[in-house]
């Protein structure tokens, strides 16, 4: 074979990379608008803000940046946010007008049960997609929409099955302290049903507004069940508001012990561990967990003040997914965008032993931690202990548990 002339070989080989290039990144034209826009709908004041919030925009934006470094060279990427108000009609007018008039093709946070609900089937009539970072688990369940939203972090399902699989021995008795709203709902309903699968029996539950100012008299109930645990069937500052009544009235030392469902890192920083010591909880994520999530959460905490939530943490984690997913289907529809985030491994520096099923539930490992006592913390932010490490498959709903209508027929 002859060799090529010296003049034509640096020809060939720019345009050979050229080519390559192309079929490497994904071209502006290939996307809507020759661009991504990724909405973040949160809660900006109210009792998920903590938790949610700006850290969420932090986290969406770290996504970003992190993938247009690597896979999503060369892409235009948007992040857009805005405060629903924890109100489904305020959120669903708010992604309609980002789906209209702005083109936000992927939404992500909506942390509250009946944004939630609301969603998931306007986004299938406009053909986005919306990633969970957490929330009901009838996501998966008799609401799911598998073609068009994934649930990443958590789920009410695995919050209950964590501490009560781990803590229920035959004849456990619990007690539990319920928000009246979706969450609590289905927090309560997820609590009898695996309670009694591990020979336990929920004696009653005692309910609570949303947003609750005080909860003197519903854990004063709880403690007079005489319950082996009394159980916080509600999430941000009703949770805190729990377990500071809880100390306040003696339970936690007093031979009962206590479970928060949706207990975090935020609500602990704001109980301090004094109050706190002992309560049991389940999280997907956090910071101190391995090098990884160390890494993560000190870029986070960089960014954003504080360490970050498993809602910022999940948030993360799916929009990171979700921009591999769209940088390798070489556009931002919806059905091939949600083909790839099948196909493409699950990997970062959040989850363990991640993959997303086909009722769009992503599996990973679970943890059990314990509130430490102000003496066992070694510095900031030192505020958990491992109790237990739970494979995903064991965490979460069984796929043919949830009963996804989706799946069934197909669409």
């Amino acid at each position: 074979m002859r060799s090529m002339p010296g003049s034509r070989r640096p020809a060939l080989l720019a345009a050979l990379l050229a080519a390559s290039l192309a079929t490497a990144r994904p071209a502006a034209a290939d996307f809507s608008d020759g661009k991504v826009r990724i909405g973040v709908l949160t809660d900006m004041a109210g009792v998920y803000a903590d938790i949610t919030g700006k850290g969420s925009v932090a986290a969406t934006q770290m996504a970003v940046d992190d993938c247009l470094a690597a896979e999503c060279r060369g892409m235009t990427i948007e992040v857009v946010s805005a405060d629903h108000q924890n109100k489904a009609d305020v959120a669903s007018a708010l992604a309609r007008e980002w789906i209209d008039r702005q083109g936000v093709d992927v939404l992500t946070d909506m942390s509250n049960a009946s944004i939630q609900l609301a969603l998931p089937p306007l986004l299938k009539a406009k053909n986005r997609l919306g990633l969970f970072p957490g929330g009901t688990a009838r996501l998966t369940g008799d609401s799911c929409l598998p073609s068009h939203i994934v649930q990443w972090m958590w789920d009410t399902y695995v919050q209950v099955a964590g501490v009560a699989t781990t803590l229920t021995q035959p004849g456990t008795t619990w007690q539990l302290v319920t928000a009246d709203y979706a969450l609590g709902n289905q927090l309560e309903a997820d609590t009898r049903q695996l309670v009694a699968r591990k020979g336990g029996r929920v004696l009653g539950s005692v309910r609570h507004p949303f947003p609750a100012a005080d909860l003197s008299s519903q854990i004063v109930t709880a403690q007079g069940s005489g319950a082996d645990i009394v159980a916080l069937a509600n999430a941000g500052g009703d949770t805190i508001t729990g377990v500071k009544a809880a100390r306040d009235f003696g339970l936690l030392g007093g031979g009962q012990r206590l479970a928060a469902f949706f207990l975090t890192v935020m609500d602990v920083r704001s109980i301090g561990l004094e109050t706190a010591q002992g309560t049991v909880l389940t999280e997907g994520f956090y910071w101190d967990l391995d090098p990884g999530t160390r890494a993560f959460s000190a870029r986070f905490r960089a960014r954003h003040g504080t360490v970050p939530s498993a809602i910022h943490a999940g948030i993360y984690s799916a929009v990171r997914h979700y921009l591999k997913a769209a940088a390798a289907a070489g556009t931002d529809e919806a059905g091939a965008v949600m083909a790839a985030m099948h196909r493409v491994p699950i990997a970062d520096e959040v989850v363990r032993n991640a993959r997303l099923r086909p009722d769009g539930r992503m599996v990973h490992d679970v943890f059990v931690f314990r509130v430490k006592a102000p003496a066992a913390s070694m510095g900031e932010w030192d505020f958990y202990e491992t109790v237990a490490t739970i494979p995903g498959e064991q965490a979460f709903r069984p796929l043919e548990q949830g009963n996804c209508p989706a799946l069934a027929t197909g669409r």
